[in-house]
């Protein structure tokens, strides 16, 4: 059944009746809930998720070689201590993205050998980029196998 969004009293139903008692809680039937006044948010299975972020998820810190993975999309994944990264084909879609943050005193490598890669702005396939210190790179994926790396790349 559609619902409204409304403000004032939560979710109502097309209808008109409540479907949420207040701004903030869960509304079983619909999956919706406010976690705090002003924030909407659904539910999967009892665990809740917002729509977006507000800010850009960590993977974690690599200290050795990389390869990215799905579970990376929309997140940034920071290299320290000489790590590299690994860009796989096949296994992200158009839209994905993910960003590089170099966190060394050293440039890092970026492969790319099965994807076909492209450095923003140029029309070159490129097998290998370095990522300059204390860079950071945005890897977009135009389909699932060709991605533009945007950033402090060469």
């Amino acid at each position: 059944m559609p619902i409204i969004l409304n403000g004032t009293n939560g979710i109502t139903d097309v209808d008109g009746t409540a479907a949420a008692p207040a701004i903030t809680g869960t509304d079983t039937d619909t999956g919706i809930y406010f976690p705090s006044a002003g924030a909407v948010g659904f539910s999967e299975n009892g665990n809740g998720f917002r729509i977006g972020f507000r800010n850009l998820p960590p993977v974690g810190t690599q200290t050795g070689s990389y390869t990215l993975a799905v579970g990376d999309v929309g997140k940034y994944v920071q290299v320290s201590t000489g790590g590299s990264i690994t860009i796989p084909t096949s296994t992200f879609a158009e839209g994905d993205a993910i960003s590089i943050a170099n966190n060394t005193t050293g440039n890092i490598t970026i492969t790319c050998s099965a994807p076909t890669a492209y450095i923003a702005g140029t029309n070159t396939v490129k097998t290998s980029m370095t990522l300059a210190t204390r860079g950071v790179a945005t890897v977009l994926f135009i389909s699932s196998t060709v991605c533009f790396v945007t950033g402090n790349v060469t």
